[in-house]
């Protein structure tokens, strides 16, 4: 299907693809770009068929980050990003686009190759996983414009590496390469063909119950800063979802068997 002409997403064999669809410019992104990403997340959300998602470029890039020209010669655009409607959304628009990846159910995996700077590394960051190409070059680079990362990136850092070298990066701005970037875990992987390492992982994801896939998710998304007590008492929680229900007593049946019956469709949930 597709979204827009800025964001395409394709869905195929239970693995959406969102691809970032603005190459001349090394899909840098403006406000309709952002728009575009926010509601290709939110319709995926909303998919109970998906197993998993890959978020990638088209062109060679991943994305350049923000295009300052054209979101700053109008006033309202920078009011249109940072509005917030305190009641009812966690994040602004120029939070969603890599926040929202992490309320999707299912794994998210970004692949990102040329070069991820700015607001585009924070999107990657928003994904649970970030397979990059050899030569992608990646950048906070948000000090050479006189700003701060504000879409997202004082919640992903933190979960990613000591604060000393996200402060660094962040006060910097330096450019460093995929393998720097893995040593300070900023990626998870880097290959020569990051986008068909992702799709054999998604593979192995669909190999396994989606019930389990998606609380996983949940379960790390929620215990990760909380304390011994809270996380010992969501994991009890979230296992009393899984337990006994139609996809374990499958992979159970599959496991002892050697079936492959297929799984039912995801649980509907959400993680807020």
């Amino acid at each position: 299907m597709l979204m827009s002409e800025l964001v395409r997403v394709i869905s195929e064999d239970q693995i959406a693809t969102v691809t970032l669809n603005r190459p001349e410019q090394y899909n840098s992104l403006t406000i309709p770009m952002f728009e575009a990403i926010r509601d290709a997340a939110l319709s995926l959300r909303e998919d109970r068929d998906i197993r998993a998602v890959i978020l990638c470029g088209e062109g060679k890039g991943f994305c350049s980050g923000l295009d300052v020209p054209s979101v700053i010669k109008n006033p309202a655009n920078v009011y249109a990003l940072l509005k917030r409607d305190e009641t009812e959304q966690v994040a602004n628009l120029a939070q969603e686009v890599c926040y929202l990846w992490r309320t999707l159910p299912v794994p998210v995996i970004a692949v990102t190759h040329g070069v991820c700077y700015g607001g585009g590394l924070q999107i990657a960051l928003g994904a649970d996983f970030r397979y990059s190409h050899t030569e992608c070059r990646f950048s906070v680079m948000e000090s050479q414009w006189g700003l701060i990362p504000d879409m997202g990136g004082s919640i992903c850092l933190r979960e990613l590496m000591p604060i000393d070298i996200a402060k660094e990066l962040t006060m910097t701005g330096k450019v460093i390469d995929a393998a720097e970037a893995k040593s300070i875990h900023l990626v998870t992987h880097v290959s020569h063909d990051p986008m068909e390492d992702a799709l054999d992982f998604c593979r192995t994801i669909k190999e396994r119950s989606p019930d389990a896939m998606s609380y996983a998710k949940k379960l790390f998304q929620e215990s990760w800063h909380e304390s011994e007590k809270s996380a010992l008492h969501l994991e009890t929680k979230l296992q009393k979802k899984v337990l006994g229900r139609p996809n374990h007593l499958i992979t159970v049946f599959n496991r002892l068997f050697k079936k492959q019956v297929s799984y039912r469709r995801r649980p509907d949930l959400t993680i807020d």
